[in-house]
């Protein structure tokens, strides 16, 4: 069987590569709120909100952000919606995709791709318009997206994102928050694609693992992951453990913890996990828009359990009957 190595659309629509515009894409509320459609999306939570964004592939390109106390019900955090607008002291023209937020303390940073490479913007709340001091990419020397930024307990910080080789992987390396650049010397690959699941042959490509997201339970890391083409039915999420940040990694046997075996819809992936009001560890992550087309692609936020009764590392598993389906009124 041909591989197909796609390089250009691994991990956000095919519709997002117009250059910069400024005519509005959107769609009222009704009643009952209109449900939402950020692929590749993040959720960051602060002061008992949830604020919500991702890649949404419409005019004016950038980001949004939506918000919510509840998690079923978000309104736009900003009257004109957007926290990043293509040409504003941004980075980018086109293919803006899978944000993520960081708390810095005396500033927020906003990570996300564009034209295929990292950049960090910065605000002064989460709320505020993001931009960047100089405007460029993070590393020029070569495409890489999807990023995620970890802070460690000793104060160091790895940034986990996508690189391309016949194919796309995950890589880290230790990240310097003040110069906004890779520390020198600590870039390394992640882990091989060497689970069935990874790579299903549902959608011909060369392998893809993408849409990284760290978190440390116990002195236990679990890099959570996606995996298949996002085009993929197959396209699915897992996790893989190690006693630090850089490994040894050890995937989990009963990988993945979300497909459409288990959420019941279709290409179901990339996503961001976090911790709600009530202490709950959620998994925000995008679905194909129905069993026949791929875009514009939903959003959905499911409940992960975490079972410590045979120690470390712990099972962690999806509550399928948990599933919200997040709607803007």
């Amino acid at each position: 069987m041909n591989r197909l190595f796609t390089f250009a659309f691994v991990s956000a629509s095919l519709l997002a590569f117009a250059a910069c515009g400024n005519r509005p894409s959107t769609t009222e509320p009704d009643s009952k709120g209109v449900e939402i459609f950020f692929a590749d999306p993040t959720v960051f939570v602060e002061n008992g909100k949830y604020y919500l964004s991702g890649t949404r592939n419409q005019e004016p390109l950038g980001f949004a952000l939506l918000e919510s106390d509840n998690l079923k019900e978000w309104h736009y955090a900003r009257p004109d919606s957007m926290i990043m607008v293509c040409g504003r002291q941004t980075f980018g023209d086109k293919g803006f995709w899978a944000p993520q937020f960081f708390n810095l303390g005396d500033k927020y940073l906003y990570l996300y791709t564009a034209n295929e490479q990292v950049a960090v913007a910065a605000g002064d709340s989460i709320e505020a318009v993001y931009t960047q001091t100089a405007v460029a990419p993070l590393d020029a020397s070569e495409k890489n997206i999807d990023p995620y930024l970890f802070r460690d307990d000793d104060g160091k910080y790895y940034l986990y994102h996508v690189r391309f080789d016949h194919g796309n992987f995950l890589w880290v390396a230790e990240f310097n928050p003040e110069t906004g650049t890779l520390v020198d010397g600590t870039l390394q690959r992640v882990f091989k694609n060497d689970q069935a699941w990874e790579d299903t042959g549902a959608y011909p490509s060369d392998p893809i693992m993408e849409g990284p997201t760290l978190i440390k339970i116990d002195d236990t890391c679990y890099l959570f992951y996606s995996a298949n083409h996002f085009m993929s039915t197959d396209y699915a999420v897992g996790y893989a453990t190690a006693p630090t940040p850089v490994g040894p990694w050890t995937k989990n046997e009963a990988n993945p913890i979300i497909s459409r075996n288990i959420v019941g819809e279709k290409g179901s992936g990339h996503g961001d996990v976090f911790t709600d009001n009530d202490g709950n560890l959620r998994y925000v992550y995008h679905v194909h828009n129905s069993d026949s087309v791929v875009s514009p692609r939903r959003t959905r936020i499911v409940t992960l359990n975490v079972d410590k009764s045979k120690g470390q590392p712990y099972a962690i598993t999806v509550d399928p009957e948990s599933i919200i389906v997040p709607v803007r009124k």
